[in-house]
């Protein structure tokens, strides 16, 4: 029994599609959600660079008596998770990868398209996880310059998001994917436009709720799991501007925050705003 927080990373709001997959598994849990949007998009920064905010909001993560730490980023997985765990071995830290074996499975035209940032299609866990599991299925390994962006700002419908996914879906389409692979945690809060443009016959996979019984599958192992009455307490805490994060928040959860604001000191360390939103 550990009542700690669960950390939630990421570089914006991308990550609260994981994190609502989390509170909906184990709702007794008390979680952090911290979003790097100072530092936003990671997609094109370098490796190295990703690597130092992650390992910096982990140790931020920890002092704030985070039992368990969700990279709740494709980018950052393929970066840095690897990183994360050597360097807090007693630390729970799980991670995204697209979801490379189940579209596999389910395929029919043995073609399935993947969206994802230049950073995880590079990374050496996107490419041990096609290499274990797509033997005989054809990747179609789309970058989605942009998206991430567009969803950030909170566009979800109109139409600059609809000429990015369709310049994105139809070559994966054309090929004959018959599955899409969200490998990007902004890309879910787009997942009916993808639909509407994909059309019904097209199976769209959200990783994020397999992530979440993961996790719950982890502390239970590792006997974290909180035990108790009260209502779960969910802090959150961006690098950036904390009333647009909770205006983002809202229009994509339909949920009140209160986000917390901290500031880099040289790209090397946080330290906290007097000011919350």
């Amino acid at each position: 029994m550990h009542d700690g927080p669960i950390g939630v990373m990421d570089s914006g709001v991308g990550g609260l599609s994981v994190w609502r997959e989390l509170v909906r598994e184990m709702p007794q849990e008390d979680t952090i959600y911290f979003a790097d949007q100072a530092h936003l998009p990671y997609g094109s920064r370098q490796r190295d660079e990703i690597r130092g905010f992650c390992t910096t909001i982990t140790e931020y993560l920890i002092g704030r008596h985070c039992k368990a730490v969700v990279v709740a980023c494709n980018t950052a997985s393929a970066a840095a998770l690897k990183q994360l765990r050597e360097t807090f071995p007693d630390l729970p830290t799980i991670g995204m990868e697209p979801a490379v074996k189940p579209a596999a499975a389910i395929t029919k035209t043995g073609v399935v398209g993947i969206l994802a940032t230049p950073a995880t299609f590079q990374g050496a866990l996107f490419k041990a996880t096609a290499g274990r599991h797509a033997d005989g299925v054809q990747l179609i390994n789309q970058v989605c310059d942009g998206l991430a962006e567009q969803i950030e700002s909170g566009d979800l419908t109109g139409p600059g998001i609809q000429a990015l996914l369709k310049r994105y879906l139809e070559p994966m389409l054309t090929a004959g994917a018959d599955t899409v692979v969200l490998g990007c945690t902004h890309y879910p809060f787009a997942a009916d436009m993808v639909r509407r443009i994909a059309g019904p016959d097209i199976t769209v996979i959200d990783p994020a709720p397999a992530v979440a019984r993961y996790v719950q599958r982890v502390l239970s192992e590792k006997h974290l799991r909180a035990q108790r009455e009260r209502p779960a307490n969910h802090r959150f805490v961006t690098t950036a501007d904390g009333q647009r994060f909770s205006q983002i928040a809202k229009q994509l959860l339909e949920i009140d925050t209160v986000t917390e604001l901290v500031s880099w000191i040289n790209d090397e360390r946080l330290s906290p705003r007097d000011e919350a939103a």
